[in-house]
């Protein structure tokens, strides 16, 4: 993989090309410039193309199946990036929406595994509860809101730094690779 530099209004202009959650820059300019996320690199065949033309290849088998964890994988039910869209997110101005949505989203992605963010906590505090008095009674001033479209509660009296981590944990223990996670974190 090469890598090159490119000026802050041209990254904004590819970014803002974006077409689903999870696109990388290169699929990006790929599809812009080539007509589509899967047209070959046409180019002169030298020892330096045919590798190229592998780690092309490599890298789309490796990426086919980024934005599933491995149960959705297995069971094509889907990930999360499938259940957000960039204009959902864009529609909720404040950080305590946005993050309400990305739990709603992940909460429907995977109804039956979603019990298992109950065991994140904090060094005196539960983040996530089945109502809210069972996360009133963890601390005071917690804020618990209740996850749109499920049966479980979370506080939002945390920084954002806070929120990320309880996003980056939520989607670890729901299979998700730490890439994965780290890209559900920063929609956020």
């Amino acid at each position: 993989m090469k890598t090159i530099e490119i000026d802050e209004e041209l990254y904004q202009y590819i970014a803002s090309q974006t077409q689903q959650i999870g696109e990388s820059a290169s699929q990006i300019l790929r599809r812009l410039l080539l007509g589509s996320a899967d047209a070959a690199v046409p180019a002169i065949e030298t020892s330096a193309t045919a590798q190229a033309k592998a780690e092309i290849a490599e890298q789309k088998s490796s990426t086919a199946s980024i934005g599933q964890p491995e149960d959705a994988k297995q069971s094509s039910k889907g990930s999360v990036f499938d259940r957000i869209s960039r204009q959902d997110l864009q529609a909720e101005s404040s950080i305590v929406g946005r993050f309400l949505l990305i739990l709603s989203a992940l909460a429907k992605t995977h109804p039956k595994q979603f019990a298992k963010v109950l065991e994140i906590k904090g060094r005196d505090r539960q983040y996530f509860g089945r109502s809210d008095s069972e996360l009133l009674q963890s601390g005071s001033s917690t804020n618990p809101k209740a996850i749109p479209d499920s049966d479980f509660w979370v506080i939002t009296n945390s920084n954002t730094t806070r929120k990320k981590m309880m996003l980056t944990e939520a989607a670890l223990k729901l299979g998700y690779s730490d890439t994965e996670a780290e890209q559900i974190r920063d929609l956020l």
